[in-house]
């Protein structure tokens, strides 16, 4: 039986229709075989010893000329740090000349890794390269917000099969950022209390969509996902933004999110997938209302026109049945 469900924290809606939907075992069945990849690959800008393909790094650990992670900034970047960020009006639009910094964190130095085949130790060192980078760019004046995201696989929009995640950094908090944030004010105002510490709370109190939980964080697929097997993981306690995260809490990220995505990879055949850090903006970073996660996507299902025109989408595997099947994964982590 189809059922509607609200997101608590941004009030949106989506259709949940798991009769219309495969059986979570099919997903692995119907997955082709990714090709495998070389530990090294001499086209490859990212490859240990092609360093000079790319510019210079902006950090590395443990060090610049014996490095095991790696940030440079991206030498194709859709926006230039050397421009204005003043805003001008044709008429009644608005514009801007695309003043923004990107950076591209390569994540081993081995060609053909991924998250769920790196060791702990590089996970985690991967994850505190993109907190240390997140708050140098903060300290920019001209920047507004840092986002940091993964594109894993030709079908979530990557190019480059080498380990890599990006960091993009804005001028501009654009409204898909904004009303959020103004919902979960305007919850803060009514209530007294962050909505995603409630959402968190109560999806540990219900447990059924829980799928690991450790000291200080949790991963489940919420009650209102949108698409097929979506994830998320949430620090247990109130923190808007990424660049908090402690020393001890990075590596505990670490090992819930290589457990999770090895899961995954395990469950549904090496999906393609998104993943994207949602952080408070600069300058909220110390705010009551706002709470940073991850936010997890494969990319096993498509929006199509009623997804699009709406804003309604419709998932077609209830996220009960995901993290169960998650949940009950055998994984050699």
């Amino acid at each position: 039986m189809p059922e509607f469900r609200q997101n608590l924290a941004t009030k949106d809606w989506v259709i949940l229709a798991p009769e219309r939907g495969k059986r979570p075992s099919d997903y692995a069945k119907e997955k082709k075989p990714r090709p495998p990849q070389p530990v090294y690959d001499e086209e490859c800008p990212f490859c240990i010893g092609n360093e000079d393909k790319t510019l210079a790094p902006t950090y590395a650990w443990p060090s610049k000329d014996d490095w095991k992670v790696r940030v440079v900034p991206n030498k194709f970047a859709a926006l230039d740090p050397n421009l204005s960020t003043t805003r001008t009006q044709a008429g009644l639009f608005l514009a801007a000349k695309g003043f923004g910094i990107a950076e591209v964190v390569i994540e081993h130095p081995e060609h053909n890794r991924n998250i769920s085949t790196m060791d702990l130790t590089q996970v985690g060192e991967m994850l505190k390269a993109c907190r240390e980078r997140q708050r140098e760019i903060s300290r920019n004046p001209k920047i507004n917000l840092v986002q940091i995201f993964r594109n894993h696989g030709p079908g979530a929009g990557t190019s480059l099969a080498h380990p890599h995640s990006q960091i993009i950094a804005t001028p501009i908090v654009p409204p898909h950022i904004r009303y959020p944030m103004e919902r979960a004010v305007h919850y803060y105002d009514n209530h007294g209390k962050c909505v995603f510490c409630e959402m968190v709370n109560e999806e540990l109190s219900q447990s059924e969509r829980v799928i690991i939980e450790s000291e200080n964080f949790a991963a489940f697929s919420p009650y209102a996902a949108r698409s097929p097997y979506e994830c998320r993981i949430y620090p247990k306690k109130h923190q808007p933004s990424f660049v908090l995260i402690g020393e001890e809490e990075v590596f505990e990220l670490a090992s819930v999110l290589r457990d999770l995505l090895t899961r995954m990879r395990t469950a549904l055949g090496d999906p393609d997938y998104n993943y994207i850090i949602r952080s408070s903006p600069v300058g909220d970073e110390d705010t009551r209302y706002l709470h940073w996660y991850m936010v997890i996507i494969p990319k096993i299902s498509i929006p199509a026109g009623f997804e699009i025109g709406t804003g309604i989408y419709i998932n077609t595997v209830a996220p009960e049945d995901a993290a169960r099947h998650l949940r009950e994964t055998v994984v050699d982590v």
